[in-house]
């Protein structure tokens, strides 16, 4: 959500739930979105896609298996911004990050809710979740800081807290800084989108919340990872999604997450200013945000399907 700029492209749907029609044995490589949603974010639960709108903060919901399926999981509301979408480990809520509203929500996966929180100093500009056992951890693009909350506890009030970084993550005046977020063993990976850079963050996890959130570059070499928005990890490949270029960039991380190698780059005429990725099985289904299309009650969108490479663990 990331870089409001770049790419034109494709065609696609006609109509508020209009779907391909692919026979049985076809590969599916898109599946249309509503007119105007507006997506940014994604997030995969249970074999199903949740689709985040800038325009309303509304998800969307659709089984790949069978795009007619598509639906509204959590409806829009005015003032309302969905960026990033994180299903929690337990598969028991949808968590959505609020961008400039200095809202974070969180859903049932029945699609009840929100619950709403509001972030300490509710500045800067919230960006993409990810949620673990140990709490769930906020990206802030423009203020060098992470929001984090510990698990809930029964008899306790639950909120987000403001957690500075420390280390070799430096922000850049004016620019969009940190990005994407995913877990690893032992702490967190995040993008810088300007100028392109991978951090991994150890906050350390319990209700004594962290007092910094210590930073540490991963050493790509010269890969080129400017514009990297949303990321994706499967095992020991990192995808980062780039919104500049039309391109996804797979790494492979060395086993102490200090160096990453580049795999491949992924570059495919349907994808349209790619800003997040969700991985189901051996397919990653890539979000088309089309920032440089004026976006209108009638302005397509589609995901795009890409083949995974197939990461290993250990």
């Amino acid at each position: 959500m990331r870089l409001l700029r770049a790419g034109v492209a494709g065609l696609l749907l006609a109509g508020l739930m209009a779907v391909p029609t692919v026979s049985q044995d076809e590969p599916l490589d898109r599946i249309d979105l509503p007119d105007g949603w507006r997506p940014e974010g994604i997030t995969a639960l249970d074999g199903k896609l949740y689709v985040g709108s800038l325009a309303d903060g509304a998800i969307w919901v659709v089984d790949p298996a069978d795009p007619s399926s598509g639906r509204v999981f959590a409806p829009g509301h005015a003032n309302r911004v969905t960026v990033g979408v994180e299903a929690d480990p337990a598969g028991e809520s949808i968590w959505a990050a609020g961008g400039s509203t200095g809202k974070i929500r969180a859903y049932s996966i029945d699609g009840e809710g929100p619950t709403t929180w509001t972030t300490e100093d509710g500045l800067g500009f919230y960006n993409d979740i990810a949620a673990t056992e140990d709490g769930v951890y906020l990206t802030d693009s423009f203020v060098p800081q992470l929001e984090f909350m510990p698990p809930p506890v029964t008899g306790r009030a639950n909120f987000f807290r403001s957690v500075p970084f420390s280390g070799e993550l430096e922000y850049i005046d004016g620019a969009f800084n940190v990005n994407g977020v995913v877990a690893v063993p032992g702490g967190l990976i995040v993008v810088q989108s300007t100028p392109g850079a991978l951090f991994r963050v150890e906050c350390g996890p319990g209700y004594a919340f962290p007092q910094t959130c210590e930073t540490f570059r991963i050493d790509t070499g010269d890969i080129q990872l400017s514009g990297g928005d949303g990321l994706e990890l499967d095992g020991d490949v990192l995808y980062v999604v780039r919104n500049s270029g039309n391109v996804v960039t797979a790494v492979r991380l060395d086993q102490s997450l200090t160096s990453a190698s580049l795999v491949a780059e992924f570059r495919h005429p349907d994808l349209d200013t790619p800003t997040t990725a969700a991985l189901i099985g051996d397919d990653l289904w890539v979000v088309n945000a089309r920032f440089g299309t004026p976006a209108a009650p009638d302005t397509e969108y589609w995901l795009t399907r890409l083949d995974a490479i197939g990461g290993t663990d250990g």
